[in-house]
């Protein structure tokens, strides 16, 4: 009978061709990925590439300190992050600092004005009834025969709201003085199933409002004598005067705003707010070609939403100007009026009349993204140079050149052929972290930051740790007096063990500094967890498979005096011989 089949030895032969072909394969996947894709390096971060980094601090009204919690941080940096995005910043990093702060990394190659001023715009938004507006200081010596709509900067004076968004003032606005300005600026109608039952667009491609009309005493909406001796001092022109206008009102208050649609500065008596951001599930910047209306603003509201707009747009349409506008106050400011001409029952609006594109957009921007459930304040705002991140790009690459260099001087001199083993493995590493960090800054939105290159540079000595535990515990085996192909077998079970225990604790210590940390140093955590599980890969997949190879090698087998296992060199004790009647250990006798 045959004797029951045993489970493999030390010194059995494995099979390494099918470990190096899975790496090579992977290798060439994520190379050939990293091409396909065209992102052939990796993404930088602030601090590499330039850019503008902001930090907000949540601050919370008397009495509300429970409003600062991690469900409403997560919803600011998510309402955050899309407003950003809404710009085409798609490399924009948005993320908590501690309790009740907010980063905000803004890469270089975006406009950061203009991204400051729609991150930093925290408070919520509100739809209000206009009441009363008027230019205001300077602004209001100027003649205004005829309410205009303020097109450009470069359009008349109005006496009338413009509509215009002011959140993106480095947006140009279209300039053409002969264009012939609309008499109450943009109009709020049924979104684009109902644009062409809106009011008929004049010779400008504006839409033409109704007439107006003196605004009877009795209809005129009751205003408090505070409200309006407020009206009276205020001066749009001063921005101390602006940063104030309404502030610590609540939303069934009537406040006094500013709004500047035309290159002139206007304020308003605004009624309670009737809707809010929340109300609003979506707004896009939309080319209206079916009636020539050019860039529009299009609106979808919630259910809820839905009903109170339509119950407030019923009531507007029959008031009339300027009690027949709506403004759209977002911290504050009023960054759109439009007038509304009919009952809008649909669920969906349209803002219409001689939007640029970039207005457009900013506007959609706010209306979909403008309803945050904090209040924020700007910390500070620190600006990188991309000459600087240059530089210290540089001085991180050299010092990794320093670092491998030494460890490259080391393995060959102390190791000699075993070297280039460590040498091998440690480029096949490189490879694989350098696509995988290629592919993640578009799939995940990874940056390659100073500390993540700092992550990489201490990630060599771990890596190079790993061929170490090994190669010692192969030259340990030849001290015993093995030959070479057992000695590689035999050292691998303790070797794995002891790197797979160090490599454990590289990535716990990685992972934990992950999750407590935030900002640049979690590059560095996430670049030393990430080649922490490589040496893994590359230590199983290719080292030993490798080693297993050379093993066969006349070269290494035979102990020769650069292969790094000469027994000699090694301090190889003469072999032990076993007496055939006993189990003794008998030592040669001397010649």
């Amino acid at each position: 009978m045959a004797a029951p089949k045993k489970g493999r030895s030390a010194n059995a032969p494995s099979k390494p061709g099918r470990a190096l072909a899975l790496i090579l394969i992977a290798m060439v996947a994520l190379t050939g990925g990293m091409f396909l894709s065209g992102h052939t390096t990796p993404r930088l971060g602030i601090d590499l590439a330039g850019g503008t980094s902001i930090t907000l601090r949540a601050v919370a009204e008397k009495g509300q300190e429970s409003a600062i919690n991690p469900t409403n941080m997560a919803t600011a940096v998510d309402i955050m992050e899309r407003r950003v995005n809404g710009l085409g910043v798609s490399e924009a990093e948005v993320q908590t600092q501690g309790d009740r702060n907010i980063i905000v990394n803004i890469p270089k190659g975006t406009n950061s004005q203009q991204a400051r001023e729609q991150v930093g715009t925290t408070a919520k938004l509100y739809f209000r009834p206009v009441l009363q507006t008027e230019l205001s200081g300077a602004d209001a010596a100027v003649p205004t025969p005829g309410a205009t709509d303020g097109a450009s900067p470069s359009a008349e004076p109005s006496g009338k709201p413009t509509g215009k968004s002011t959140a993106s003032p480095s947006a140009p606005a279209a300039t053409d003085p002969s264009e012939e300005a609309s008499p109450q600026g943009r109009a709020l109608t049924e979104g684009l199933k109902a644009a062409t039952s809106s009011p008929s667009p004049d010779a400008s491609g504006t839409p033409e409002a109704p007439a107006e009309s003196p605004v009877p005493a009795d209809t005129a909406a009751p205003v408090d004598a505070v409200v309006q001796e407020q009206y009276a001092k205020l001066d749009c022109t001063d921005p101390k005067q602006r940063a104030t206008a309404g502030k610590g009102s609540k939303p069934g208050d009537s406040i006094v705003a500013c709004g500047n649609g035309s290159g002139q500065w206007q304020k308003y008596i605004l009624g309670p707010a009737e809707v809010d951001g929340t109300d609003i599930d979506d707004a896009q910047a939309v080319l209206n070609t079916q009636t020539g209306a050019g860039w529009t603003v299009t609106m979808e509201f919630t259910s809820k939403g839905g009903d109170k707009f339509a119950d407030i747009t019923g009531k507007l349409a029959t008031q009339p100007s300027p009690q027949n506008q709506f403004a759209i106050v977002l911290d504050g400011e009023v960054v759109s009026d439009p007038y509304v001409s009919q009952a809008l029952t649909g669920g969906n609006a349209e803002i219409s009349g001689n939007f640029t594109q970039p207005e457009a957009q900013s506007l959609a921007n706010m209306l979909s993204y403008g309803a945050l459930p904090l209040t924020f304040e700007e910390d500070s705002v620190t600006t990188v140079t991309p000459a600087l991140g240059s530089e210290q790009l540089e001085g991180g690459l050299i010092a990794g050149a320093i670092g491998l260099a030494l460890v490259v001087i080391y393995l060959l001199s102390y190791y000699r052929g075993l070297g280039f083993v460590a040498l091998l493995s440690l480029g096949v590493s490189a490879v694989l972290t350098y696509t995988i960090m290629s592919l993640l800054g578009p799939a995940i939105g990874f940056a390659l930051n100073l500390p993540a290159v700092c992550g990489a540079i201490v990630a060599i000595g771990i890596t190079a740790d790993s061929f170490i535990v090994y190669f010692e515990r192969i030259r340990d085996e030849i001290r015993d007096g093995r030959t070479l192909r057992p000695a590689v077998e035999r050292a691998w079970p303790r070797a794995r063990r002891t790197v797979l225990v160090s490599d454990f604790v590289s990535f716990l210590a990685a992972a934990v500094l992950f999750v407590v940390t935030v900002g640049k140093v979690q590059g560095f955590a996430f670049t030393l967890g990430l080649t922490t599980l490589l040496d893994v890969v590359v230590v199983f997949l290719f080292t030993k498979p490798l080693m297993t190879l050379l093993a066969r090698t006349t070269f290494f087998s035979s102990g020769h005096r650069w292969s790094g296992l000469d027994p000699k060199r090694l301090g190889v004790q003469p072999p032990l011989r076993r007496s055939r009647r006993s189990s003794a250990l008998v030592e040669p006798k001397e010649a």
